[in-house]
């Protein structure tokens, strides 16, 4: 991996933790004085948010490790682990959550500081928001899946940010419901997003393959080396940020072993300059022992 993506992952995890200690102090403050339920939830989930990052931050540590005699293929499904664990931490938050609004639905509360909440809940979709985009720009440039993992939830925690913010201008307004019943949805999309984000791991566990489409790019590279007559099973997985691809290609059986092997390594060349992720390992085979 590239120096500067490494720094990139590291940035951000560390961004990421940050943001949610702040966030969990100033909403803990505002709950205090205001009783907000819907306040609560988001200081629930900030906690775990911070307990998330901070898992994060270790797993992304060790995955950006090289690879070695134990582990050849490197150290990158340390991401996919940590975000099983991240989606445990936020299922965790949103039962929390919908119990305590389903309790203060049965026994409605007035609130306070109304005023002190909403001006914390601006701070948090500020900075929210300012986080996620740096993640988007360093999913971007270097695929992580645990970066990924964190965006997902701190994308939920924008629209849970947004929908404490409009209860508590609707409790300020006289329907203090609205606290409760905000609350409850919230934890049901949270829950939601946990699920998102354990699909995405186990998908990473599982080695399932990249996008069709990937896969396709691939194959027609592959083929349009001049001298290559083919190419056949293709697989592709993938681990933390790398791309791990292998095919076979077909070559006319006349050639040399190393012309053949000069031709693999511009397969190999034209998919990693188009995937620069991806680390290639090229067979090649004569006409005659392909199957038709």
């Amino acid at each position: 991996m590239a120096p500067q993506h490494a720094r990139l992952m590291r940035q951000a995890s560390a961004a990421a933790l940050a943001t949610a200690l702040t966030l969990a102090l100033a909403k803990a403050i505002a709950w205090w004085l205001s009783g907000s339920v819907s306040l609560l939830a988001g200081l629930t989930d900030s906690l775990l948010d911070g307990a998330a990052s901070l898992l994060n931050l270790l797993a992304v540590h060790y995955a950006l490790r090289p690879a070695d005699e134990d582990h050849r293929y490197g150290h990158g499904k340390a991401e996919a682990l940590a975000g099983l664990g991240q989606a445990l931490f936020i299922a965790a938050s949103s039962v929390l959550v919908a119990v305590q609004g389903v309790k203060r639905l049965l026994d409605p509360q007035p609130l306070t500081a109304e005023t002190l909440g909403i001006a914390v809940m601006l701070l948090s979709l500020a900075l929210t928001l300012a986080l996620l985009l740096f993640q988007r720009h360093v999913v971007r440039l270097t695929g992580s899946t645990a970066i990924h993992a964190d965006s997902l939830h701190y994308h939920s925690d924008l629209l849970l940010n947004g929908s404490i913010l409009l209860a508590l201008i609707a409790a300020s307004l006289g329907w203090p419901q609205a606290d409760a019943l905000f609350a409850i949805a919230i934890a049901g999309y949270i829950l939601w997003s946990a699920i998102s984000i354990v699909r995405a791991a186990v998908a990473v566990l599982m080695d399932q393959e990249l996008a069709p489409e990937l896969t396709e790019r691939m194959h027609l590279l592959a083929c349009g080396v001049p001298g290559v007559l083919g190419a056949h099973d293709l697989r592709t997985r993938i681990s933390g940020t790398h791309w791990f691809v292998q095919l076979h290609v077909v070559l006319p059986g006349e050639l040399s072993l190393s012309q053949a092997h000069g031709l693999c390594d511009q397969v190999e060349a034209a998919i990693t300059r188009e995937f620069p992720r991806a680390e290639v390992l090229v067979h090649a085979d004569p006409p005659e022992v392909v199957k038709p």
